[in-house]
C-alpha cells in the first residue's frame, strides 16, 4: 500500500467537528499547507523534528488530527470506543475538502478521464489519498498502544468501502486503479500521476 499521498484539503486545519452538520466546519477551521494539491488537515499543534521522514511526519498529522476529530464529536467518542463505522464517517466527512471531480451518471462526462468543459459534478476524497491515509492511521493506531485485532482502520467494513470508492471513480473518471497500482512498484513509472510519487509498494 502507497502510505505517501495525501488528502486534500483548504490550506490547513484545527477540526471543529458537529455529527449532524459537516460542512459548515469550514469557517472555524486552520489549515497546514500541504504538498502539491494533495493537502491533509492537520492538527496545528503538530511540530514534527525535520529528522523524521515525510512519511513519519504525515503519519503524525494524521493521528493527531483523528484524535482531535474524535474529541471534537457529538457526543466525544474515546479512541477505545471508536468502530471501523466511525472512521467510515471521518471519511466521508473528509469529502468536503475534495478535489477529484466525481462525475454523476447523469453527467455527460461520466466515464471521461479529460473533460472538454465544467460540469457542476461534486468534488470528492481521491480513492488513492483516502487508501493511503488509512494505511498511515491503521499503523498509527498500533505504533500508540492499540491491538492489531481491535484496529478500526483495518475493520472489514473500512475496506469494503474503501474498494466501493475506488470502483466508483473509476468509472465515473474513466480511469484504472489497477493499472496505477501495478506501476506502484516501479517510482519513475508513476511520476506523470498528479498524486506524489509513491515511498513503498501497494500491499
Amino acid at each position: 500500500m502507497e502510505h505517501n499521498q495525501e488528502v486534500d484539503s483548504p490550506n490547513s486545519v484545527i477540526i471543529h467537528h458537529h455529527h449532524h452538520n459537516h460542512n459548515h466546519n469550514n469557517n472555524s477551521m486552520t489549515m497546514l499547507a500541504g504538498n502539491n494539491n494533495n493537502n491533509y488537515p492537520a492538527s496545528s499543534s503538530s511540530n514534527s523534528p525535520t529528522t523524521l521522514s515525510r512519511y513519519e511526519n504525515q503519519k503524525r498529522r494524521d493521528w493527531n488530527t483523528f484524535g482531535q476529530y474524535l474529541r471534537n464529536h457529538r457526543p466525544p467518542l474515546s479512541l477505545t470506543r471508536c468502530s471501523g463505522a466511525h472512521v467510515l464517517e471521518f471519511l466521508r466527512y473528509l469529502d468536503q475538502f475534495g478535489k477529484t471531480k466525481v462525475h454523476t451518471q447523469l453527467c455527460p462526462f461520466f466515464g471521461h478521464p479529460n473533460p472538454p468543459a465544467p460540469c457542476p459534478c461534486p468534488l470528492r476524497q481521491a480513492w488513492g489519498s483516502l487508501d493511503a491515509l488509512i494505511g498511515r492511521l491503521r499503523a498509527a493506531y498500533e505504533e500508540n498502544g492499540g491491538k492489531p485485532e481491535t484496529n478500526p482502520f483495518g475493520a472489514r467494513a473500512v475496506r469494503l468501502y474503501l474498494r466501493e470508492v475506488r470502483d466508483s471513480q473509476a468509472k465515473a473518471r474513466g480511469i484504472s486503479y489497477e493499472k496505477k497500482k501495478r506501476k506502484k512498484t516501479n517510482p519513475q513509472l508513476s511520476s506523470s500521476s498528479s498524486l506524489p510519487p509513491p515511498n513503498g509498494n501497494s500491499s
